[in-house]
This record gives C-alpha cells, structure tokens and sequence, in this order.
C-alpha cells in the first residue's frame, strides 16, 4: 500500500495537492489526525481495495500532530510505502492569500495577527518539515506548476491512462462526456446493404464491409498516429481518464465497428480500454438511418 501525507503550512496549496493526487488516481482525504491513519489504511484496504492513498494531515488536528512521524515510522514497518510532502510558503503570500480568500487561520485567535498565527504554525511544524521527502515551495508557482512537481515525483507510481471509447449515433446526440469527437459518418454504411442493414457492428460481416475499405484504413491509421502523439501528453499531464465519442448517424454499424477496432489497438498497445455502444440497440430509428 502507498500513503501519501501531505502537510504544510495553511494556504500553502494542500487542499489543490489533494485534488491533484485524487486525479492522478489516489484515494484522498482531508484533515486526518494521525491517530485515525492507520485506521484509514486499513478501511481503504478491506472495504475498497484502495492501495494508493492520500490524506492531508495539518496544524487542524492540534495536539495530535505532534504523533504523525511517530505514526509515518510505524506504517514504515508495517511495509507502507509512505511519502510525507509538504508545502510552504512565503509569509507575505501566505497573509495576501488570507486576504484574497477571506479564509481565517486555523491558529487564529483573539488577540493574535495572521502574521503570528503562521509563526506558531511554522514552531509546530518545524520537525515535520525536516523530516519531509519532498518539500516544495509554493510562492512562486501557479497551480499547473504545483501538479507538474507533483506529476513529475510520482511518474513512475501514475495509473495508467484509462481510455472509454463510445460509439453513439448522431441523431440522439452526442455524448457530453466525450474529451474527443470522430466523425465516422463518411465511411461506407451497410445499412444500404440489404443483408447487413438489420445487422449491427460486432457482426463479422458488418465489420468485414467497413474495414476491408481503404478510406476505412486510411482513418483508422490517421487516427493512430494521432492517438500515438496524444496520449503520452495527456499521461503527461496528469490526466487519469479520456473519453473518446465515435459517432455515426444512428449508432449501430459504422462507429461500432470502428469503436472496436480502435479499442483492440490500443489494448495491444497496454491501455487500459473500456468500449461502450450506446445506440447499438437503438430502436427502428436508428435501423432506418444507419
């Protein structure tokens, strides 16, 4: 099991940490005092199967976090592979982004500044920080630039990029889901054969009359190339999901067979591939059209 603790000063970017984390894959939660840790890990495990876990653990807890590296060590010897991140910044940027947000200090009180709330933070926090493996410094960056640090320390620990392909017909719209849109309403459509039309496209038959095109191929391969170009980069970025909507005017013939055509090349490449046909029962509609 991996844990990923993520701690630091508040208004660091903790909270845009772990919406980054829960994108790249990682079961998340927020303000865990490290006494309920080892609690947390053993839920994820037997009630979900969640192997890679995120919690934010910070000066909310209180007294409590003063347990954490005693808690991170004895996860270690349980065989937890745990990295403890944590975030910091400028006192200057920590106060203007109170003020920006109007958010009140969690150490905030009556007859104290922000500015000596986030000293008695830094005292508390001071062994955490030394103890971190990875320490970043929040002044300067821009979101993106956070979860490209993040992207780039956990690389090798991502989830692969799971691709959804869905095959839908034009004339009951498109799925709002899809990242991207094929067209494949220019491709010869059996239904205008008279054995075929009242079949659909895992039909061996169906498919057979729309790839053995060349125009067919000749997508199919431009289609490649792109996905060969863009996939790497959306992996890249951090991106855990990608749907990918293939359309022909009712949804049973063309963009079901291209769907599948499409979704077996890219699992004999090792993505992982989910294929869904939304329209492929479609109704009488669908059967005059396609």
């Amino acid at each position: 099991m991996q844990l990923i603790i993520i701690t630091g000063l508040s208004g660091a970017g903790k909270t845009q940490c772990m919406h980054f984390l829960e994108d790249m894959g990682y079961f998340c939660a927020d303000n865990i005092p490290p006494t309920l840790l080892p609690a947390l890990l053993r839920m994820c495990h037997s009630a979900g199967g969640f192997e890679k876990v995120a919690a934010v653990v910070d000066a909310r807890g209180g007294e409590f976090l003063g347990e954490l590296l005693d808690t991170i060590q004895k996860e270690k010897n349980k065989g937890v592979d745990v990295t403890l991140i944590f975030l910091d910044a400028s006192d200057w940027v920590l106060i203007n982004r109170f003020k920006e947000t109007r958010r009140k200090h969690p150490l905030l009180q009556q007859g104290n500044t922000i500015s000596q709330a986030i000293r008695e933070e830094r005292k508390r926090l001071e062994n955490i920080k030394q103890a971190a493996d990875l320490v970043i410094d929040t002044s300067q960056l821009r979101p993106a630039q956070l979860k490209e640090r993040l992207i780039e320390y956990f690389r090798e620990g991502l989830a692969p990029l799971t691709i959804t392909i869905i095959s839908f017909g034009y004339q009951r719209g498109i799925p709002l889901e899809a990242d991207l849109l094929l067209d494949v309403r220019f491709l010869p459509n059996p239904y205008y054969e008279a054995e075929l039309k009242d079949l659909n496209g895992k039909d061996e038959r169906v498919k057979l009359f729309v790839l053995r095109n060349e125009i067919t191929q000749n997508f199919l391969k431009y289609v490649s190339d792109f996905l060969h170009f863009t996939l790497p980069l959306y992996t890249k970025e951090g991106k855990a999901h990608l749907t990918i909507g293939i359309g022909c005017t009712g949804g049973r013939h063309r963009s079901v067979v291209i769907s599948e055509e499409l979704g077996r090349t890219l699992r004999n490449e090792g993505y992982k591939v989910v294929v869904f046909h939304r329209d492929i029962d479609g109704g009488v509609e669908n059967e005059k059209t396609d």
